[in-house]
């Protein structure tokens, strides 16, 4: 258990410029006066600064660009009258800061949403009449800038662009997103003006240089949080270990999710409302499940308070979810990070966030969920069955004693930076002036796009030679393809859908797939449709997808000599393969059986980070299973990566062997899980010695004999976990280490 004791504001005066009516507003609202940090922020986007405000959740960012984006439009002489592009990572964000400024009723902020959702006939009221504008990065690359001569009128008085919860563009998404800023930079350009760039995030370490890694500005950045906040409590939960055995004898522990479920119905019956944050959709769902069946055998008319909430849902079920869940009539949801992001539902008394999310960011940002009305608050993070947990709940001083991470983007990935130099040529001819803009990389990749015929070299600039539209060719959230449909084959209804790259071990023959607390049993998958059909049913057991990977060495960028192992870091191609699923019960995780599969292999070039030890090295440890060994490291390190990368152990993965044919030796390999790489393995590389020092000790901290998902197994093993040696792994780290540099 950790407290964090409460905090007092410290309020300061109005800006001078700040317009009456909106001053006059916020105070019947119950807004006295600003906090100082967004008063600080304000004063900096005014005076034509581009900021960011990096604060804790509810500390009030959305004041700090709310004041002098109204200010550019209440602007005294009308026809300097600006506009505002406000852009969120969600719909639901959007929607959610939609309905906040509507409530001012501020008569000249003509505000609007366009989004996927926004009805064609309204596109063109918006494109013609909106002031501010509120929609996200998807609409602004495939929409807006595509066809900006539309939207002329809007770019040529455009003074602020806001940039909600910008800790969310990490990673390959990130880095996309940094080269559509780029793009509108230089549209508005062309239109005559420069826009000051607001950026809100939560806590973040580093947040002036990651703004200005995003954005390509210089970005002052505020991040001393003047905001109070009730008292809470933070609890870090292990569940139990059951009776059960599971692989190779290792003991079983109950499921998080189980566990999540049982909390949420206990909160839920006391009159708590409660957000459970959960990893993935089919958690959500099953934790939702789980919380309905048991507040089914204790108080049944409590069930229909609880609910699911995550991506894939029809727009009209999000909203309908939100507006219940702040009426309360909803007392328990479980939800993917959807509502993680800034969604303003206060009055919430308790958070369980079931697995670690990813980054302390993102802790911190699900847990001051509760008590934004600065009421006490409790937090709850259950473990998960994983090294990473694991080391985290044994290892509290790693989340309450250390500063959140940096935010990892790569603008220089040319598997990113290509399809947005396509599109920029589209939108307006490429010129030398833009190489500054896109970066070093730009004067490389044009002439191997104008070799593919993607573009044609003229002495004006780069031309788009196409007729198709240029920005098909980035995929920004990285999904990989057109998105899977998931059809319920007796009614022909359309349930949900699923990105392309994870189809193949999300809906292959024989999955379990989860609507809205509904199982369904997937009967096939086609691929060249694109679509997927289930039949409801409710299977006693969940599906994990298994697969096979083969990875290369393309080039190696960098290595290091650990005395006689070598660490080194560059590009791989890897291959991977789903051949079998898994079935394991719900309640318990035990392994029901094994079935088999026949789907496409798929290829992906990336960035890794690898190690290896010298044959010299390999004798002085005498008869060891070196397969075993460097698989159970190989484990290990992708749990505890994501504490030294902001990432996720969903977007890495791992090839370990005793003799690599590229090497000739005993390797170990961490790679990115996104096309070009995403600086998740040189994040590795920078910090190996501490990372996999960290890794040594969560092995030998765990106190089971032979190894288990705490420490060396792993969820997303392709080959069951077999063969594991947890004594072995522990020789091989230290023989690495022997000569590593000290910290």
């Amino acid at each position: 258990m950790e407290t964090v004791p409460a905090r007092e504001g410290r309020r300061t005066d109005w800006p001078d410029w700040t317009p009456p009516l909106l001053r006059d507003r916020l105070t019947a609202a119950g807004v006295e006066a600003p906090w100082q940090h967004q008063a600080t922020a304000a004063e900096h986007a005014h005076a034509g600064r581009s900021v960011i405000i990096a604060t804790g959740t509810a500390s009030g960012k959305s004041l700090a660009y709310l004041l002098p984006s109204v200010a550019a439009i209440y602007e005294e002489d009308a026809r300097r009258e600006g506009t505002v592009l406000y852009l969120a990572p969600t719909k639901a964000l959007a929607a959610d800061q939609l309905r906040a400024l509507r409530a001012l009723r501020l008569s000249r902020v003509r505000a609007a949403t366009y989004d996927g959702d926004t009805p064609r006939d309204e596109r063109t009221w918006v494109r013609q009449h909106a002031n501010y504008v509120l929609t996200n990065p998807d609409m602004l690359h495939r929409s807006i800038l595509p066809s900006h001569a539309r939207w002329g009128a809007f770019l040529r008085r455009l003074r602020y662009v806001v940039i909600d919860e910008a800790h969310g563009y990490r990673g390959v998404f990130g880095s996309h997103v940094a080269h559509v800023l780029r793009r509108l930079r230089r549209i508005c350009a062309r239109y005559g003006v420069e826009p000051t760039f607001i950026l809100a995030s939560a806590t973040a370490s580093e947040p002036a240089a990651t703004a200005s890694r995003l954005t390509g500005l210089d970005v002052v950045a505020v991040h001393d949080d003047a905001s109070p906040r009730g008292p809470a409590t933070f609890a870090l939960w292990e569940p139990p270990l059951t009776d059960l055995r599971g692989e190779h004898g290792a003991p079983v522990r109950r499921t998080a999710t189980a566990e999540a479920g049982d909390l949420l119905a206990d909160l839920v019956v006391e009159g708590v409302q409660t957000l459970t944050f959960v990893r993935s959709r089919r958690g959500a769902e099953s934790v939702a499940l789980g919380a309905k069946r048991a507040l089914h055998e204790v108080a049944p008319d409590l069930a229909d308070q609880v609910a699911a909430y995550r991506a894939g849902y029809l727009p009209e079920e999000r909203r309908a979810l939100e507006a219940s869940l702040r009426s309360r009539s909803l007392v328990g949801l479980a939800s993917t990070n959807a509502l993680e992001l800034g969604v303003d539902v206060s009055g919430l008394d308790a958070v369980v966030v079931c697995g670690w999310p990813g980054t302390r960011a993102s802790l911190w940002q699900q847990a001051g969920r509760a008590g934004r009305s600065g009421q006490p608050a409790l937090a709850v993070l259950v473990a998960r069955d994983d090294p990473l947990d694991t080391f985290l709940v044994h290892h509290p001083e790693a989340i309450f004693g250390t500063p959140v991470e940096a935010t990892v983007l790569d603008p220089d990935n040319p598997y990113v930076l290509e399809p947005h130099l396509c599109a920029a040529a589209s939108e307006l001819p490429l010129t030398e002036a833009d190489h500054e803009l896109f970066g070093p990389s730009t004067k490389d990749l044009l002439p191997d796009l104008v070799r593919r015929g993607l573009l044609r070299h003229r002495p004006t600039g780069w031309y788009w030679t196409r007729r198709d539209k240029a920005a098909d060719l980035a995929d920004i959230r990285g999904a990989g393809g057109a998105p899977i449909q998931v059809v319920e084959s007796a009614t022909g209804r359309l349930l949900g859908t699923v990105d392309e790259a994870s189809a193949h071990t999300t809906v292959h023959e024989g999955a379990v797939y989860i609507h809205q607390g509904e199982s369904y049993l997937v009967q096939t998958l086609d691929l060249d449709d694109s679509v997927a059909l289930v039949e409801a049913a409710d299977p006693d057991y969940s599906t994990t997808a298994r697969d096979v990977t083969d990875i290369r060495i393309v080039e190696r960028l960098r290595s290091t000599a650990w005395g006689e192992a070598t660490l080194c870091y560059g590009t791989v191609e890897v291959t991977r393969q789903v051949v079998a699923y898994q079935m394991r019960r719900l309640q318990t995780g035990e392994m029901l059986g094994e079935k088999p599969l026949e789907l496409p292999p798929r290829t992906l070039r990336t960035r890794a980070v690898w190690w290896t030890l010298s044959e010299s090295q390999i004798e002085r440890l005498g008869d060891l299973d070196l397969a075993g060994s460097a698989h159970a490291a190989e484990h290990a390190a992708i749990g505890l990566l994501p504490l030294f990368a902001t990432c996720d152990r969903w977007d890495i993965g791992g090839v370990s062997t005793a003799v690599h044919p590229d090497t000739g030796l005993l390797t170990v390999f961490v790679y990115d899980g996104h096309e070009g790489g995403a600086g998740f393995a040189e994040r590795g590389y920078a910090n190996a010695a501490e990372w996999l020092r960290a890794t040594s000790n969560a092995i030998a901290a765990c106190e089971c004999e032979t190894g288990c998902p705490s420490c060396i197994q792993s969820p997303k093993c392709g080959n069951g976990n077999d063969p594991l040696d947890k004594q072995g792994a522990l020789l091989l780290l230290a023989e690495l280490l022997r000569q590593a540099p000290k910290p």
